[in-house]
C-alpha cells in the first residue's frame, strides 16, 4: 500500500483530494494541518506547526505528496506573509519530503504561473514552480488550474464574480485560451492522483490539461 502525504487537505482542491483517496484501496494517508482534523484506520492527521515544518520531519515520509497549499494576498494579509504560504512553506515541506525518500510531488499552482511576471502573485507560483523543479524528486507533476468551481468554507466575492464572467464566456475560450475555462476542484483532484502514478517526463499540466487528465 503506498503511503500519500496530503498538505492542505482542509482547502477546496485538497479535501477533494483526501475524499477521493479514501476511497482508493491503493492508499494509506497522512494529513498535516493546524488543527485536529479527521482520522482513521485508514487516514492519520498530524497536527504541526506550519511555521515550523523541520520540527515535524520525521512525519513527511511516505510515496506520494500532494500538496494543495495556497492563500491569498489579501486572505494572507500582506505579500510577505502570501509568499510565506505560498513559496517558503511549500519549498520547506518539498525539501523534508526529499531528504525523506519521498519519490513524487503533485503540486498546484496557478494559471499563468510565471518567475518573471510582473504580478506579485504569479510571480510567486512561478518562483515555486521553478525552484521546486531543482530538487532530486523521482517525479514533480506541476499543476495550472483557472479558476477553481467548487463549495469554498469561506465566501470570496471577487472570485464568484470571477467564475460567473468565465463561465459565461468560456465556450468563447478556444485554442490557447482553452486553459482560462473554470475548473471543478474535483476535477482537479482526480488529475493530481492520476498523475501521481503517471512516469512521463512532463511536468507542467495547464488547466485545459487537467480537464482531460481529471475525467
Amino acid at each position: 500500500m503506498k503511503q500519500a502525504l496530503i498538505f492542505g487537505s482542509t482547502g477546496l482542491i485538497g479535501n477533494e483530494v483526501l475524499q477521493l483517496l479514501l476511497q482508493d484501496s491503493a492508499y494509506h494517508i497522512s494529513t498535516f494541518t493546524r488543527q485536529a482534523a479527521q482520522s482513521s484506520n485508514k487516514v492519520t492527521n498530524h497536527v504541526i506547526n506550519f511555521n515550523r515544518p523541520e520540527e515535524s520531519a520525521k512525519l513527511i515520509s511516505g510515496d506520494v505528496l500532494f500538496c494543495c497549499l495556497g492563500t491569498t494576498i489579501k486572505k494572507a494579509g500582506s505579500q510577505a506573509s502570501f509568499r510565506d504560504i505560498d513559496y517558503e512553506l511549500v519549498l520547506k515541506i518539498a525539501r523534508i519530503a526529499v531528504l525523506n525518500g519521498v519519490a513524487r510531488m503533485i503540486v498546484i499552482s496557478s494559471v499563468g504561473a510565471d518567475a518573471n511576471s510582473g504580478n506579485f502573485y504569479l510571480k510567486t507560483k512561478g518562483e515555486m514552480e521553478r525552484d521546486l523543479q531543482l530538487l532530486p524528486f523521482q517525479r514533480i507533476k506541476i499543476l495550472r488550474p483557472s479558476i477553481l468551481t467548487g463549495q469554498r468554507k469561506e465566501f470570496r466575492l471577487g472570485e464568484k464574480v470571477g467564475i460567473g464572467f468565465a463561465t459565461l464566456f468560456a465556450p468563447l475560450m478556444i485554442g490557447n485560451l482553452r486553459k482560462y475555462r473554470p475548473i471543478k476542484a474535483e476535477t482537479v483532484a482526480r488529475a493530481m492522483i492520476a498523475l501521481a502514478s503517471d512516469d512521463s517526463p512532463q511536468i507542467v499540466y495547464e488547466s485545459d490539461a487537467l480537464q482531460l487528465a481529471g475525467k
